[in-house]
This record gives structure tokens, C-alpha cells and sequence, in this order.
């Protein structure tokens, strides 16, 4: 079951059908993404539609949204799952991250402007001074918020919002399998200096250093977790 009162949504009386969808799938996303849901997982869908308090129309839509990003799988009309884990997908993943994420920054550090650079430096600011504590209880889900906000940043002068939102995506099912694993996550990796050192690199102009770094940053990341994962 869902707890569908953590997201405070209201009832579906005077709530665009858009609205709702948009509501649920970003709750059920976040319980995915946090591994609060984990893989098959199934999504009842008179379960759902109690606990959400919503017609069929706005459920559905929901799930075929996240259907669309690979959060869940469908059977049929009526049966959903959270999406299963791979090392196959992980390395698939891993790939695509590296050449949609290290094209954006390079088109960024290329088109970013005053604004772009100021935007980055105030948010690798925020994500700074949480490094040290981002393996506390009460400060994962801040720094996990910073961490993706960087990330974002860092593409956001590309000005592509399709390129942008490939880019989001690719990161979310990443991070995903990360906190999956998290526990297997290794403590030693200073991961503070290797955010600096890409923003260091994005802030010259040095686009080659730059895509250099993040793609060493997302190959260790995604490798940590592959060693992590179970063998078939």
C-alpha cells in the first residue's frame, strides 16, 4: 500500500484531472526513486484510486506517465509493477547517462551564460556544505535534494529543455539503483571534491576537463553500485 496522506493532496472535487494525474505520479516517483517502493512492487490500482481518491482517468494517466520514464511496468490494462533492477540495465544506463549528460555540459559551457554561472555556483554552494553530512539520517533527503539540484544545473545552459529533461530523467533512474544500494555505497570517495572539480572545470570554459570529470564522476558511481549488486 501507498500512504497516499503523505502527500497531503487534496480531494479530487475542484482539482483539474491534469493536476491530480500530475500529483500522484510525482508521489508515487518519489516513493520509486527513494527505494520506499521497491522493484515488482504492484501497484493496485483499486488500491490507488481509494487512497488517492481519484477517478480512473487521472490514475491512469499517472501510471502511464511513469510507464513512459521506466519507473513501472505494465501487464494488460489493469496490472502494474515497479519497473524490476538489472546489472544489464545499470551498464545500459551507465552509457546513455555519459553521452546525454557530457554532450548537455559541453553545449552548456558553450551557451551558459551570466546567469547559468551564477545558478551553478549558488547551488554547488548548498550541496558544499552538506557533503560531510549527507550519510546523517536527518540530511539524506537535503543533500539528495541539492546533489539533483547540481546536476541540474550544471546542463541548464544548454538551453534544450528536451535535452535537459533527457538529462533528468537518465539521472533520476540512476539515482535510483544508487539508494537502492545504498548501504553498499562506498564512505571513502570524496565526492565533495569531485563536484568541485567539475564546477572548477565548467567555470573556466574548459568543456573537454569538464565532460573528463563528470564522466569519471557517473562511471565510479554507477561501477560502486554494479560491484554492490547481487550476481544472477
Amino acid at each position: 500500500m501507498i500512504d497516499a496522506s503523505a502527500t497531503h493532496l487534496a480531494p479530487a472535487t475542484g482539482k483539474s484531472g491534469a493536476t491530480r494525474s500530475t500529483q500522484i505520479s510525482d508521489h508515487i516517483r518519489g516513493q520509486i526513486l527513494r527505494g520506499r517502493l521497491q522493484p515488482g512492487f504492484r501497484l493496485r490500482l483499486e488500491d490507488l484510486r481509494t487512497e488517492f481518491d481519484v477517478s480512473w482517468s487521472p490514475l491512469r494517466e499517472s501510471l502511464s506517465k511513469l510507464v513512459a520514464e521506466g519507473l513501472i511496468v505494465s501487464e494488460g490494462s489493469r496490472a502494474y509493477y515497479v519497473a524490476p533492477v538489472s546489472r544489464t540495465e545499470l551498464q545500459h544506463l551507465l552509457e546513455i547517462r555519459v553521452a546525454v549528460e557530457t554532450r548537455a555540459l559541453a553545449t552548456a559551457i558553450d551557451l551558459g551564460d551570466d546567469e547559468w554561472e551564477r545558478e551553478l555556483v549558488a547551488t554547488h554552494h548548498q550541496l558544499r556544505k552538506l557533503e560531510s553530512m549527507r550519510w546523517q539520517p536527518d540530511q539524506l533527503e537535503t543533500w539528495e535534494h541539492w546533489h539533483e539540484r547540481f546536476h541540474r544545473a550544471l546542463v541548464a545552459g544548454c538551453q534544450s529543455a528536451l535535452l535537459q529533461q533527457y538529462c533528468g530523467n537518465l539521472h533520476d533512474l540512476s539515482n535510483r539503483y544508487r539508494r537502492l544500494f545504498l548501504a553498499s555505497y562506498s564512505r571513502d570517495r570524496d565526492i565533495g571534491d569531485e563536484h568541485e572539480n567539475i564546477l572548477k572545470a565548467a567555470l573556466d570554459r574548459d568543456a573537454a576537463q569538464a565532460c573528463r570529470l563528470l564522466e569519471a564522476h557517473i562511471r565510479r558511481t554507477l561501477e560502486t553500485i554494479l560491484e554492490a549488486m547481487p550476481t544472477p
